[in-house]
């Protein structure tokens, strides 16, 4: 596989697991860190590090709607749930296996 389809594809990849998450806005940010170790927020930032990678001018909120599909604070107002003492506790055990880019940024 040349190079530029390897890329195609992989960005095709992403969308639809960009799709798939601004689809099941039932499943919280804090359930994805607990159960994968990374949520929407940690997407927008490793699209945000690849955009300044690439000199790419992008603020974090920007890379967070082309995630949410829509500015944060509309996602958060509309879907957000407030996590339980269960789901904190977990994110607390779980923290050393969340990817290094939601410790970075």
């Amino acid at each position: 596989m040349d190079e530029s389809t390897r890329t195609e594809i992989e960005a095709a990849a992403y969308r639809g697991l960009v799709a798939h998450l601004r689809a099941r806005t039932d499943v919280q940010n804090i359930d994805l860190m607990n159960l994968a170790g990374f949520c929407r927020n940690c997407l927008a930032k490793w699209v945000l590090a690849a955009a300044r990678e690439r000199g790419v001018e992008l603020d974090y909120e920007a890379a967070r709607e082309t995630v949410y599909g829509m500015p944060y604070a509309e996602w958060k107002d509309a879907h957000q749930t407030a996590a339980t003492d269960a789901q904190k506790r977990r994110y607390a055990e779980t923290e050393p296996l969340h990817s290094e880019i939601s410790k970075k940024m």
